[in-house]
């Protein structure tokens, strides 16, 4: 017999859909620098080191550090005001970076989006949780999470159709523009009832609390840790494939336009694929084995890893060269449902906001952020060493470390069995 609360109403998915148009826009934004690394690198005269600072370190810093504290707020404050906050602030910023006149006037702007960016996932991901019965958690973080990589084929359809238009910094203030008309109509959305009646709205926020409830969380539940640890592990590749768009034109041989063209085609087709992919199937098989989502993961990335590491090194005329681009961000689409399901899932209603920042802030820091840096960094020594393709290299290594994720993330789906009984006896 279904329940009152296990019915998904018409109003549900609404605000869904709405939070996962934020989430596009916010991707977008995210993604705008590297989509247009092939005019901002050359214009502001970045080497790869100072482009991999103003994409990776500088900016996730502050979205990671910040998606703790925000995280944190987002449990004890009104969630869609708190959005409509964060909309407004990187949206601005994002405005503000589209006049930088070289690294400093780009940096600083972008460091600071990430203050506003960093308020989205938690508040967003908690109030899905507290919207959507257990048994449509996957799918319905699924459908929030395409906007990750339909947000990178948002940002390369830009610089492919509207570049030419507008220019690289023209496209940054429309974006800016149309951000603060979102964040306008996310303030006067109504907030959802907490499932936890626990809830505080004590402001007070306590770092040592903080790290105990962290702390006490991760102890207590292998499923946690190793998700967490897995994920990290596939941030570095995603961190580093942000030398993509310099990879094919400079080692690849394509024009810039026309290449940010054809993978903003292959990112939305396999965005919404894997989305779904990832988000039904995860949910599919955890009824139909018991084991948990990371674990359905795995098997996805394992089949997926010789495709992806092949698209490296063939030859960018084969048709297995544009495959291996739509299996990124397949892949890339697949990996968020089933990770952020498992945490909705696992952890207490009034501490998801904290655990998603959290999590998002390893994610980036120990994850994308190393990627990035470290990967400018190698790509710059390699050109120094004299090295050829010195992009290729760097992302065939980023790519095999990328593997190391699958038996993490086996192991942390099979725990999640005998956790999940654990909890309900």
């Amino acid at each position: 017999m279904i329940t009152k609360d296990e019915i998904v109403r018409p109003d549900d998915v609404s605000l869904l859909l709405f939070l996962t148009l934020l989430n596009f826009v916010n991707y977008v934004d995210r993604n705008l620098i590297g989509s247009f690394a092939n005019w901002i690198v050359p214009e502001l005269d970045l080497s790869n080191t100072e482009f991999a600072l103003i994409s990776g370190v500088l900016f996730i810093f502050v979205y990671a550090i910040g998606g703790v504290l925000m995280g944190t707020i987002a449990d004890r404050v009104n969630r869609m005001k708190f959005i409509a906050f964060g909309v407004a602030i990187w949206s601005f910023l994002t405005a503000v970076s589209g006049a930088a006149r070289g690294f400093y006037s780009l940096a600083i702007p972008r460091m600071l989006v990430g203050v506003g960016e960093s308020v989205l996932a938690p508040s967003a991901l908690s109030t899905i949780g507290d919207r959507f019965p257990n048994e449509w958690q996957g799918f319905a973080v699924g459908v929030f999470g395409m906007a990750v990589p339909l947000g990178l084929g948002g940002s390369l359809f830009i610089v492919a159709y509207l570049e030419p238009l507008f220019g690289w910094r023209g496209c940054f203030y429309l974006m800016g523009l149309f951000g603060l008309v979102l964040a306008l109509i996310a303030y006067f959305v109504r907030e959802t009832p907490r499932t936890n009646k626990n809830h505080s709205s004590d402001l007070h926020i306590s770092v040592p609390v903080i790290v105990a409830t962290i702390f006490t969380l991760l102890k207590g539940s292998k499923v946690l840790s190793l998700t967490l640890a897995g994920s990290m592990i596939f941030g570095l590749l995603i961190g580093a494939t942000v030398f993509d768009q310099l990879w094919f034109v400079q080692e690849r041989g394509f024009d810039r336009n026309e290449i940010a063209g054809i993978t903003a085609w292959l990112a939305i087709a396999g965005g919404l694929v894997g989305n779904f992919f990832g988000g039904l199937g995860g949910d599919l098989f955890m009824r139909k084995t018991g084991l948990g989502r990371p674990f359905f993961l795995a098997l996805v990335m394992l089949c997926l890893a010789p495709l992806i590491l092949a698209y490296r090194l063939v030859d960018p005329n084969s048709i297995w060269f544009l495959t291996g681009i739509f299996a990124i961000f397949f892949q890339m689409a697949c990996f968020y449902a089933p990770v952020f399901a498992t945490i909705q899932e696992i952890v207490p209603s009034n501490q998801r906001g904290l655990i998603f920042g959290f999590i998002v802030l390893m994610i980036q820091v120990a994850g994308v952020a190393i990627g990035i840096t470290s990967g400018g960094i190698l790509i710059d020594w390699f050109s120094h060493q004299g090295y050829s393709g010195p992009y290729t290299i760097v992302l065939v290594i980023y790519t095999c470390i990328s593997f190391f994720a699958i038996p993490i993330f086996a192991l942390a789906g099979w725990y999640f069995r005998d956790e999940h009984l654990k909890s309900k006896r």
